[in-house]
């Protein structure tokens, strides 16, 4: 039973905002009557079924009138209210068992018409950066640099934006999930720009980090350090590499420069239909990279009360290595 909704579109079609598939012998798609129409249309592979009560209730239902003795349940998406539903709608003599991550493994390796709906959303993304730029002067609200790309981004034909857009300036670029706010860019200083957006259902993710004026010699310093480390764990991605190894290039890069303690998170993440899917990129992490997985790179480094700095790209991991995905420039910039 498929209740997570990015999991229910991709196994078939279906993009609204309510329903259940029961992956069966015969598949169920089980929604309301709100989207009657919109599942008719777009569900593929499995009958759709107008339940007049609770979806989980009608899947229930629809599991004793296939006479299934076992139901596996996405058990990292329902609230325990929803499983204690569920198991006491089924009633005895069937089998719940939860399942975590099944959905996710598939969908970690992209086939190549969801690569070009990835491509297509990184490149209408990438679009916006140099009008973005146009909007970054001193005085001018956090909030109404992001209010202006996310304009910029409906018009240019963007569903949504992938997450909340991050504009963090000044002392604030040391956040690393510095979301918009009424804080002001100062006149000197670091902004990070950290956006997304959604084209047919697929998210894009990059970041950029402008200087406003002229950088002092520590600044650019401390650019140069992360776009090494970048290029390090990008030079590691390969078929057969574990994700830990690539996160590892990243930090031996900023130790090396003495800035791996101001390396906060993972190196990246899987994106596709979730701004946030496997495979991760972290420490530690054995996960091995295959053809067809889309991936961001993204090391930062954060000096508390200081500043900070991220640099983001989007990858797709190829039979021979990687293909870098996001064409703008990771060239150093000073506006001024």
């Amino acid at each position: 039973m498929v209740t997570y909704l990015p999991n229910v579109r991709y196994l078939c079609g279906f993009s609204g905002s309510a329903g259940v598939l029961l992956a069966a012998q015969r598949p169920v798609f089980i929604t309301d009557g709100r989207y009657a129409e919109q599942a008719a249309a777009q569900v593929v592979g499995a009958r759709v079924a107008i339940a007049k009560g609770s979806a989980l209730a009608a899947a229930a239902a629809a599991s004793t009138k296939l006479g299934l003795k076992r139901v596996a349940v996405e058990s990292e998406h329902l609230t325990v209210a929803q499983l204690d539903a569920f198991e006491q709608a089924l009633g005895k003599g069937v089998k719940v068992i939860r399942l975590a991550g099944a959905v996710e493994k598939l969908r970690a390796l992209k086939d190549a018409d969801e690569i070009e709906l990835v491509r297509a959303a990184v490149e209408l993304s990438s679009r916006l950066f140099r009008p973005l730029l146009k909007t970054l002067r001193p005085g001018v609200a956090e909030l109404a640099i992001a209010a202006r790309l996310e304009y910029m981004a409906r018009k240019a034909g963007a569903e949504r934006m992938s997450f909340e857009t991050i504009v963090a300036s000044g002392e604030r670029s040391a956040l690393p999930h510095g979301v918009a706010s009424s804080a002001k860019l100062p006149s000197v200083g670091f902004v990070v720009l950290d956006y997304g957006v959604v084209l047919a259902g697929y998210c894009s993710d990059m970041t950029r980090t402008v200087h406003l004026a002229k950088a002092p010699s520590e600044s650019r310093g401390l650019y140069a350090a992360l776009l090494e480390a970048q290029l390090a764990a990008i030079s590691a991605i390969r078929p057969g590499a574990t994700t830990g190894e690539v996160d590892r290039a990243a930090r031996l890069e900023l130790k090396r420069a003495r800035l791996d303690r101001f390396f906060t998170h993972s190196t990246g993440h899987g994106v596709g239909l979730d701004i946030h899917e496997l495979p991760k990129l972290a420490a530690g992490d054995e996960t091995v990279l295959q053809p067809g997985m889309v991936i961001t790179i993204e090391p930062g480094i954060y000096l508390p009360g200081r500043c900070g700095i991220r640099i983001e790209d989007m990858l797709l991991v190829t039979e021979s290595g990687y293909e870098l995905l996001t064409p703008v420039s990771k060239g150093f910039i000073e506006l001024n």
